[in-house]
C-alpha cells in the first residue's frame, strides 16, 4: 500500500518502517494543552457542578479534552461532560480517549453537530465506529495503541488541554482511587499519563471520602478540581463479551496447542513472564497454562496487562509473584487489586510507551493475541473489517506484540462465513515482523523469520504447518477467500504503529 505524504484534516504522514526502528521524528514538546489558562495551585478544589469546573478551566473552541475507559461500556462521565460541553457552547473540539465504547454513543451527535471535529483514540466500537465508518466525522479519526497513546502525550504530540477523570473515590484534596466506592473499577492506569500533562485536570467523583485516601493512584499534586456527582457509570458493564473465556471445543483445542508451544520454547521456567489479549482463546490459553505451571512446580515472575479472573487464580494459588495491572477487565480483578499487595498498578506508560525508560512490554515472555485476520506475511487486523468497517482497534496489540520474546496469535480458521487468515488483511493493525506463531485447529503456522522456533517445535512433535496452507484451508472452512481488494474512497482513519508512524488507513467504499 502506498501511502499519501499529507492526509488533510491529519497532517503530514510519517510512513511506518519497521518494528525495531525508532522512528519517531515528531518534535517533543512540553505535552501541556496551550489553550488553558495556567494552573493555579489551591486546597479548595471542590466545585458544585460540572459546568462550573468546566468554565474555571479556560477551554476554548477546538481544545483537546480527555477521558479514560476504565469503566468500559459503564462510563457515564464523557456523556455527562459532553452534555454540558455542548449545552455551553462548545465547537470543534477534539476528543481524546483513551477508548470509547457502545455507552459513548452520544459522540455521534456531537460530531454531526460540530461540537466534535476530530477524534483520537485507541479503541473505537459501536455507534461511534460506525458513524466514523460511514464518513461522519469531518477529519479522519486517529487511532493509536495504547503505548503510542501515552508516547504521544508524554513527547507533545498529543496536548490536552483539559482532562476528564472518572474517579471512583477522591477527596477534597484531589486524591484519587480507583479501589474505593460504587463504581470502584481497579487502578487508574490510563489517566496517570493524561493528568501529568494536560493543561488542566478536572476529577468527576460519586464517592467523596475524608482526606486524605488511605489509597491514592493519583495524587492531589496533579489535579485541579473535584466535581461529585450521583454517579460516574456501572462497574458491572467493565465485564463485556470479549472477556469470557471460550467454550468452544475448537478454541479449547487452540489453546491447549497454543500452551505446548509456549512449553517447547523454553520459556516457561522459573520468573515466566505472561500476558493473554482479552479474547476468549486467549484467556483460555491461561487455564492451560496454569496446569503445565502446576505439573512442574514452575513460579512466574509476573503476569501484566489488563487483569481477569482467571489471571488474578494464577496470582493467588501462587503462580506469580506479582501482577502488574494497567486496567481490570472483571469485578474479580478489581477485587484482588483491593485486597492483594502483590497486584500492583501501572500507567500506560509504565505499561507499553516506546519512548520511556523501560516498559513492561519489553519484559514480556510470552504474548497471547486474538486477530480479526491474519495473513501469509503474519499482518495482524484487529482494526477494521467488511470494507472499511472500524471494529476496534490495537490497544495494546502491536505494543505487547513487539515487546514479547514470544507473540502468538491464537485464531480459528473461519468466523461463520469469513476467512480468518487471508491473503492480505484489509487493514495493518500489527506488522507481521513481530508475529511469531500462529496457532489454528489445523496447525501451527511459525514466522519464518523465527528459525529457531521452528526447529524446536519441530524437535517436539507440534503440528507445522506454512501459513500459505491455513489460508488456504482458512477459505475452505469459510467457503470463500477474503476480500480481493481495499475500500479506495475517502480516508476516515489513520492506523498510527505505536511510534507515531502510520502503518495503515481505512478508507470508505467509492460510491457506486
Amino acid at each position: 500500500m502506498t501511502l499519501p505524504d499529507h492526509i488533510d484534516g491529519y497532517g503530514p504522514v510519517q510512513a511506518f518502517a519497521a518494528v525495531d526502528a525508532r522512528t519517531v521524528a515528531k518534535s517533543m514538546g512540553a505535552g501541556r494543552g496551550s489553550e488553558t489558562t495556567p494552573r493555579r495551585g489551591s486546597s479548595e478544589k471542590l466545585r458544585e457542578t460540572l459546568r462550573a469546573a468546566i468554565l474555571e478551566t479556560g477551554l476554548r473552541n477546538g481544545g483537546t479534552i480527555s477521558f479514560h475507559h476504565h469503566l468500559r461500556d459503564g462510563d457515564d462521565v464523557l456523556r455527562r461532560v459532553m452534555a454540558e460541553l455542548a449545552d455551553l457552547g462548545f465547537k470543534g473540539l477534539r476528543v481524546a480517549a483513551s477508548s470509547i465504547f457502545p455507552a459513548h454513543a452520544c459522540l455521534v451527535d456531537y460530531i454531526r453537530s460540530g461540537v466534535v471535529d476530530r477524534i483520537v483514540s485507541s479503541y473505537i466500537t459501536g455507534p461511534v465506529a460506525e458513524a466514523i465508518s460511514a464518513g461522519a466525522l469531518p477529519t479522519p479519526a486517529v487511532l493509536q495503541t495504547h503505548g503510542g497513546r501515552a508516547w504521544a502525550i508524554e513527547s507533545g504530540v498529543l496536548a490536552i488541554d483539559v482532562a476528564f477523570v472518572a474517579a471512583p473515590a477522591a477527596d477534597s484534596g484531589g486524591n484519587l482511587n480507583g479501589v474505593d466506592g460504587k463504581s470502584a473499577c481497579g487502578p487508574l492506569g490510563y489517566p496517570m499519563v493524561d493528568v501529568r500533562f494536560a493543561g488542566h485536570v478536572v476529577a468527576v467523583t460519586d464517592t467523596l471520602l475524608d482526606y486524605p485516601l488511605s489509597r491514592i493512584d493519583i495524587a492531589q499534586d496533579l489535579v485541579d478540581l473535584v466535581v461529585v456527582v450521583d454517579t460516574i457509570g456501572d462497574p458491572a458493564r467493565i465485564v463485556s463479551g470479549t472477556t469470557r473465556v471460550t467454550e468452544d471445543p475448537d478454541g479449547l483445542a487452540i489453546a491447549r496447542l497454543a500452551a505446548e508451544v509456549i512449553d517447547a520454547s523454553g520459556l516457561l521456567i522459573d520468573g515466566f513472564s505472561f500476558q493473554t489479549g482479552a479474547g476468549g482463546i486467549s484467556l483460555a490459553v491461561a487455564d492451560s497454562v496454569a496446569d503445565l505451571m502446576r505439573r512442574r512446580g514452575i513460579v512466574g515472575g509476573f503476569a501484566a496487562g489488563g487483569i481477569t479472573q482467571g489471571i488474578v487464580s494464577m496470582f493467588r494459588e501462587g503462580l506469580f509473584r506479582v501482577l502488574f495491572d494497567v486496567q481490570c477487565f472483571d469485578l474479580a480483578a478489581v477485587a484482588s487489586y483491593r485486597d492483594d499487595v502483590g497486584h500492583l498498578p501501572m500507567s500506560a506508560s509504565l505499561y507499553a510507551s516506546p519512548g520511556g525508560k523501560g516498559a513492561v512490554v519489553d519484559r514480556l515472555d510470552v504474548m497471547i493475541l486474538g486477530a480479526a485476520e491474519i495473513d501469509t506475511r503474519f499482518d495482524v487486523n484487529v482494526t477494521a473489517v467488511g470494507g472499511g468497517r472500524i471494529i476496534g482497534g490495537s490497544g495494546g496489540h502491536a505494543d505487547t506484540a513487539a515487546g514479547a520474546k514470544l507473540a502468538i496469535v491464537t485464531t480459528k480458521l473461519a468466523s461463520r462465513d469469513n476467512p480468518k487468515i487471508v491473503d492480505r488483511v484489509e487493514c495493518i493493525s500489527t506488522p507481521g515482523e513481530s508475529i511469531d506463531v500462529v496457532v489454528t485447529e489445523a496447525g501451527i503456522a511459525v514466522n519464518p523469520r523465527r528459525k529457531d522456533l521452528i526447529e524446536v517445535l519441530g524437535r517436539a512433535g507440534l503440528p507445522l504447518v506454512s501459513i500459505e496452507t491455513l489460508r488456504r484451508l482458512s477459505a475452505q472452512a469459510a467457503g470463500r477467500d477474503g476480500p480481493a481488494c481495499r475500500p479506495q474512497g475517502r480516508i476516515v482513519a489513520v492506523v498510527e504503529y505505536r511510534d507515531g508512524s502510520v502503518i495503515d488507513l481505512v478508507r470508505q467504499p467509492l460510491a457506486g
